[in-house]
């Protein structure tokens, strides 16, 4: 029962990538109507490219030294280039996913497998904060892009997040990357002095 779930869960994030270079093809975003939309993938493009041509000449290597054994070879292709949709999907769930901030709640967002809703009630603080390193600690979540963190908000009460493989950890603590963190932080801070 476990495995299927597993199964099931990594079914789940891989459609969500080909729904999100769907979407990316199409120059749309998820769930950003009647929101502000925060980017935040500009800073991983460049890396997600290049690990995307990386396999592109791992699939051509492959083909070149499998050529002898054509089953095998056609077997291996197709499990590159759906590994090379797999990465650029990566790169598109981020780009078609930003973090949104609604009337009285942020999502924040992390392609197509972090997704937590905070409400702002329960935002104690919130601050732009530049961070490089990121040590697991209970009830803290860091969403590093490019190896860090620039926004973080501080909660009263911690929200749920659910994990990749659908364990629910409480969170105090969110640390991620906004692209225009300064406007991110700004417009919390108002939606927060609006509702009090």
């Amino acid at each position: 029962m476990k495995v299927l779930r597993m199964g099931w869960l990594l079914v789940r994030h891989e459609v969500r990538l080909l729904v999100g270079l769907g979407l990316w093809a199409a120059r749309r975003t998820h769930g950003t109507a009647g929101g502000t939309a925060f980017g935040y993938a500009r800073g991983q493009g460049a890396v997600m490219f290049g690990f995307a041509f990386v396999c592109v000449i791992e699939t051509v290597a492959m083909s070149v030294l499998l050529r002898d054994w054509p089953a095998v070879e056609r077997a291996v292709l197709v499990l590159d280039v759906y590994g090379v949709v797999i990465v650029v999907g990566m790169h598109a769930a981020s780009v078609v996913r930003p973090h949104v901030l609604y009337d009285g709640s942020l999502r924040v967002r992390r392609a197509g497998h972090v997704d937590v809703r905070v409400p702002l009630e329960r935002i104690a603080s919130v601050r732009r904060e530049l961070r490089t390193t990121h040590e697991r600690a209970e009830g803290e979540l860091n969403l590093p892009v490019g190896a860090q963190t620039s926004v973080t908000i501080e909660l009263d009460e911690p929200v749920t997040h659910v994990t990749f493989l659908g364990r629910r950890r409480p969170v105090r603590v969110l640390r991620f990357h906004a692209d225009d963190a300064g406007a991110l932080v700004r417009a919390l801070t108002q939606e927060r002095s609006a509702a009090a």
